[in-house]
């Protein structure tokens, strides 16, 4: 995973959003939306392809995370409008959008919120809404867990999160690679063996925990709130891709969203699981956005 030179965003508020740039820095702009607990680094996984498919990765870290100012408090829809401040600093009107696991509800927020503006938006192994009729069985237990401790002791979970942090921001042995991927689906531990891109990821997880556990927190309840925009409402061309090997979120879950969306088209994947969609099929997923958005010129 690259690490190339971090940027900033000065917002009207005082905070900024630190994102990097990677791809054809003079390419068709994509934002890219990360997933939980990650960081802007994530990105930088479509960096190769996007450079070849003359597309520009902007991928920002959200409020609290990494190296952005934090945002106590925050809902889902107060990120379009930092998206918006964002593009108009980089005298960008139009654009597209790709979020990966968490990354997915803030790109159909985005989509939503910032209308004509976006051009296309594709969902990667996105998390559904997980509001209190969401199927529990659909999710990994680690979700269902933190779903139900967070509406029972939410102070107790902020303070189990302060104590992960000191294990989750160490790098992991060598010799606890194997066993780390036991954990994950066969499709999805195979895409993970490969040393770059097992450590390329953990990396994009620490960075997530930079300065404390508050950031990662913060945006762990916005996913535990119910979303508060219509999808049936968005025009854009949508795309969203689903492993059928997902353990975080069955893949029940991206279909009844994609059936919610008019504009959705719903790629299904066999022998795909949470992590290994995003990469084993990078230049498939960029090549559907770039389809997508010369659809909605």
């Amino acid at each position: 995973m690259a690490f190339t030179e971090v940027k900033y965003a000065n917002l009207r508020s005082g905070r900024r959003l630190a994102y990097q740039e990677d791809g054809d820095p003079n390419g068709q702009p994509v934002l890219f939306c990360h997933g939980w607990p990650a960081s802007r680094l994530q990105g930088a996984g479509f960096g190769i392809e996007a450079r070849e498919l003359g597309l520009r990765i902007l991928s920002p870290d959200r409020p609290g995370i990494g190296l952005s100012s934090p945002q106590t408090g925050r809902c889902l829809m107060d990120w379009p409008p930092l998206v918006a401040e964002m593009m108009d600093q980089l005298s960008i009107d139009r654009f597209a959008i790709l979020g990966v696991s968490g990354g997915g509800p803030y790109t159909l927020a985005t989509a939503w919120a910032l209308g004509a503006r976006v051009r296309a938006a594709v969902v990667v192994s996105g998390a559904p809404p997980l509001g209190p009729d969401v199927d529990h069985h659909a999710l990994f237990p680690i979700y269902r867990w933190l779903l139900q401790a967070h509406r029972q002791q939410p102070r107790a979970v902020r303070r189990a999160f302060g104590f992960a942090r000191l294990l989750l921001t160490l790098r992991p042995p060598r010799w606890a690679w194997p066993i780390l991927l036991r954990l994950a689906a066969p499709s999805d531990a195979k895409a993970l063996t490969k040393a770059d891109v097992f450590e390329g990821t953990f990396a994009c997880y620490r960075e997530a925990w930079r300065d404390s556990a508050a950031g990662v927190v913060d945006d762990a309840e916005v996913y535990a709130n119910p979303w508060d925009f219509p999808v049936e409402e968005i025009t854009c061309p949508v795309r969203i891709w689903h492993g059928r090997e997902d353990r975080s979120f069955h893949w029940t879950l991206a279909e009844r969203l994609a059936e919610r969306i008019p504009s959705a088209e719903l790629r299904l994947m066999e022998n795909e699981g949470h992590y290994s969609l995003s990469i084993q099929h990078r230049r498939s997923i960029l090549e559907d956005l770039q389809r997508a958005a010369q659809d909605s010129t």
